[in-house]
């Protein structure tokens, strides 16, 4: 299946560890069709998190071809933005071609993020270079999860 993300921006009031409210913008993940719907799903998902009024400040279409989910229960996890360029020769030219992307890991630290990313990155065939790997300052990520009620168009016979 083929996810589209977007990074949806949330402003809102935040208590600070001293006590103090500050006003933060926030950036967020969500998997959606459209910019509308991922606003929406935004909102949803914020509203049982932030006490109060909170804007969607912004939203724009996120370069990820890929997600790589910790499974474990992480107490502190970052999403690290890692930058790979697939290599594939040329067997015309005998040149090397380079294929850049863009994948999401999420993990406790860059030292993990880069194992995490091999491991992720097991299966596939092609050679990769890491370019680079960083820290983003997303907070989470919402990925699409169809309702229960919602039935197959073609169910299963």
């Amino acid at each position: 299946m083929m996810h589209t993300w977007f990074e949806c921006k949330i402003r809102y009031e935040k208590t600070m560890e001293n006590g103090m409210n500050k006003k933060v913008t926030e950036p967020y993940l969500v998997d959606a069709l459209s910019f509308t719907e991922a606003e929406e799903r935004i909102i949803e998902e914020m509203t049982s998190y932030i006490s109060g009024e909170f804007s969607v400040s912004a939203v724009k279409k996120a370069n990820y071809s890929e997600l790589f989910w910790n499974e474990t229960d992480l107490e502190e996890s970052y999403w690290f933005k890692c930058k790979l360029a697939f290599v594939t020769l040329d067997e015309k030219t005998g040149t090397e071609k380079r294929t850049i992307t863009n994948i999401l890991v999420q993990s406790s630290d860059i030292r993990q993020a880069i194992r995490d990313l091999d491991n992720g990155m097991k299966g596939t065939m092609a050679d990769y270079i890491i370019l680079s790997v960083a820290e983003t300052a997303i907070m989470d990520v919402y990925k699409y999860e169809a309702p229960e009620e919602v039935k197959p168009e073609f169910p299963e016979a």
